[in-house]
């Protein structure tokens, strides 16, 4: 997958490259770059913002170097062009599933109030926002789309299964999970995980994972009925 991500504040994306994300990256697996949008503004200082049209705080990045900028990037519109938005899709895991089936993403990263509401008519295809908040700029909102979408292109994931039993995978959330020694600070690991009888294991594990969504995301509950 190739995915470039446009932005004012490109060293913020360095953290990608390490863990899983840096792993893939150097595998080959995911082709990634975040793309300075500075570098194609024509204004002689590099500005890429100017005070909005009708007044208010804050100031809007600007049409010129955005347009540019995808329009170097992305010349035959060969990506799918996202701008992170609070006012966009909210991501979702069946969301993200379906992003990944693609071959090219393209993020692009607001600031400030945001940008000129004429590059976003003329360039981008959707909006996308993480969550019911505002956010100082579309960098970090971006570096989690790239995150949660990469987790479900083939290879990234050390196992073929990694990502199917986690929340919201099945609409649910995902149920506990307990590591060596068997016995920390005086609570134990439940038998059942310990006698190797992986029937009773699954059944266990489903178990938990319905008590956990409805006691803390009986929301999910509601939604899968609906879909159904």
């Amino acid at each position: 997958m190739k995915i470039r991500v446009l932005t004012l504040f490109p060293k913020m994306f360095e953290c990608l490259n390490e863990s899983i994300m840096g792993r893939a990256i150097k595998r080959g697996l995911l082709d990634f770059k975040a793309v300075d949008i500075r570098n194609y503004s024509a204004d002689k200082h590099m500005k890429c913002d100017d005070t909005p049209y009708g007044g208010g705080a804050g100031m809007v990045m600007t049409a010129q170097p955005i347009y540019d900028c995808i329009s170097d990037i992305d010349p035959k519109h060969e990506f799918v062009r996202i701008y992170m938005s609070p006012k966009g899709e909210r991501l979702s895991d069946k969301l993200c599933r379906s992003l990944a089936t693609v071959d090219n993403i393209l993020l692009l990263c607001g600031h400030y109030e945001g940008v000129d509401q004429r590059v976003l008519d003329l360039c981008i295809d959707r909006e996308i926002s993480i969550g019911d908040y505002v956010l100082s700029g579309g960098e970090l909102a971006a570096m989690v789309v790239v995150d949660s979408v990469s987790r479900f292109v083939d290879g990234v994931l050390g196992s073929g299964e990694s990502h199917e039993d986690e929340s919201f995978s099945n609409g649910m959330l995902e149920y506990p999970q307990y590591t060596r020694p068997p016995e920390f600070m005086g609570l134990k690991v439940p038998d059942v995980l310990l006698n190797g009888n992986h029937k009773e294991i699954d059944k266990f594990r489903k178990a938990k994972s319905a008590e956990l969504t409805e006691k803390l995301r009986p929301d999910l509950i509601g939604r899968n009925a609906e879909t159904e």
